[in-house]
């Protein structure tokens, strides 16, 4: 099998030599906490690549590669799906790169694959080459032999770093391996000529395949006062017409509900995919703000300005010019700083943002619903008429005297797309519920039956029955 030769240019005793550094490294990692880590993506071997030598000047505790570390498939400027041969002679490509050769041997590095270095252009789990792919990955990054990471599917991967107090939890996401493989929209995206991707959703539509959900709510699970979440792909940022975790809103809903279920604090999510970097942030996913830093051109960022595109939760950006993020963690003052940077490619500081880690703690768990019973997403995906069961946490709500009736809302802010609102009409409030107000279900997991309508454009639930209400926890 083409998969089992030996690498052409890193020999067993050099794979061995790395090796036997990288663990030296992750085991005094163990005991001192984590104050610098960089990260990035988007790094062809075919051009030069300067950032790695000032990613070693900067010199982090550790270094997190979210993919697109090589360019296996492109051929002459044109994108042309790869073969093993090709995937295995970009990587020697790299391992020749003085800069990257350097930080192999001096920087712990965790990484993971995008979709170049998977092989394919925006490829998920129609990949024909992904086995392959993967040993190849492995065998550059070297990892063990006996590691429980060769035999799962996919190339995810998580540790947690630190003494107790301060331990800071990497979970580097697989977005390729079994994601369901993408569809073009009819229409190009407003304002444009591309073509968007179109929203998948159902049962069969995933991101990260079951295998790879269940470990994630493992790791989540974990005790770690930070928690740096890496994708390949951006999570929050969806006003764009390219590939992003809301092509898939059952997925990222589930992503989002997952962290809140497991009451993981500390979660900062890290992208990359774009060739430009930014820092967004969404108040309402986690019960926390949520955070995803964007560094996404080592040295493929567009070299000239270009239009801001939109992004309504964007809080920073850095639209052109090869750049790297980085993490940079106070733990010496009582409330630990989280700072969430962009460098440019001389390592000069360009954007950042502060977090006091005491921002990011998790709220009370959520109730899972039955089966049969729908989230707040899937009722959102619902058409106006039908009959629906849903489980909400109630977070904001409104009585309204003409006509009688409560709003009950899943958000904070109803404004929020991704509120929906209970209508509890006059005749719900009889019976069990007389005298119900508004105070009666606030942060309080709520279960109803109604029929969806639209108001202003809105998709609400409406509830005409005392006994098609349920309050699920006290």
């Amino acid at each position: 099998m083409i998969g089992k030769q030996k690498p052409r240019v890193l020999g067993y005793t050099v794979i061995l030599m790395l090796l036997c550094a990288q663990i030296l490294m992750a085991q005094d990692l163990q005991v001192k906490p984590l104050t610098k880590i960089a990260f990035g993506s988007c790094a062809t071997q075919q051009s030069p690549c300067p950032i790695w030598k000032e990613i070693g000047r900067y010199a982090p505790d550790l270094l997190l590669l979210l993919g697109d570390n090589v360019y296996a498939d492109v051929v002459d400027g044109k994108l042309i799906p790869s073969t093993p041969d090709r995937i295995r002679q970009a990587y020697e490509m790299l391992a020749k790169d003085e800069g990257f050769a350097s930080l192999q041997k001096s920087t712990p590095i965790m990484a993971v694959w995008d979709d170049h270095d998977f092989g394919d252009n925006d490829a998920g789990v129609e990949w024909i080459h992904k086995e392959v792919a993967a040993e190849i990955f492995h065998d550059f990054f070297a990892t063990p032999k006996d590691s429980p990471r060769r035999k799962q599917a996919g190339v995810y991967d998580a540790k947690i770093f630190g003494p107790v107090g301060k331990r800071v939890q990497i979970i580097l996401l697989d977005t390729r391996y079994w994601r369901t493989e993408l569809a073009k929209a009819k229409a190009p995206f407003p304002g444009t000529r591309t073509i968007p991707y179109a929203p998948a959703i159902g049962p069969q539509a995933t991101i990260l395949g079951e295998q790879q959900w269940k470990w994630l709510e493992e790791q989540l699970k974990q005790p770690a006062e930070v928690r740096l979440i890496g994708s390949s792909i951006q999570v929050i940022s969806d006003e764009h017409p390219y590939e992003k975790w809301d092509n898939f809103p059952e997925e990222r809903e589930r992503l989002y509900r997952t962290i809140r279920q497991c009451q993981a604090s500390g979660v900062v999510l890290l992208s990359g995919d774009r060739h430009l970097g930014e820092i967004s942030i969404d108040t309402e996913a986690v019960g926390y703000p949520l955070h995803d830093i964007t560094a996404s051109g080592l040295n493929q960022a567009n070299r000239k300005w270009r239009t801001i595109e939109s992004n309504s939760k964007r809080i920073a950006a850095l639209q052109w010019g090869n750049h790297f993020g980085s993490i940079e963690i106070d733990w010496n003052v009582a409330d630990p700083i989280i700072k969430l940077q962009l460098r440019h490619e001389d390592g000069e500081l360009a954007v950042q943002t502060h977090i006091p880690s005491s921002e990011l703690r998790a709220q009370a768990t959520e109730v899972a619903p039955p089966s049969g019973v729908l989230t707040v997403a899937q009722a959102l995906q619902k058409n106006e008429g039908e009959e629906v069961q849903v489980q909400v946490t109630v977070r904001s709500g409104k009585a309204i005297k003409t006509p009688t009736r409560l709003l009950l809302n899943s958000q904070a802010d109803y404004r929020s797309e991704r509120n929906l609102t209970l209508v509890l009409q006059e005749t719900a409030t009889e019976g069990t519920w007389h005298g119900a107000t508004v105070e009666t279900f606030l942060n309080r997991v709520v279960r109803v039956r109604g029929k969806i309508t639209l108001f202003n454009g809105r998709k609400q639930v409406e509830v005409s029955k005392p006994d098609d209400i349920q309050i699920v926890t006290p």
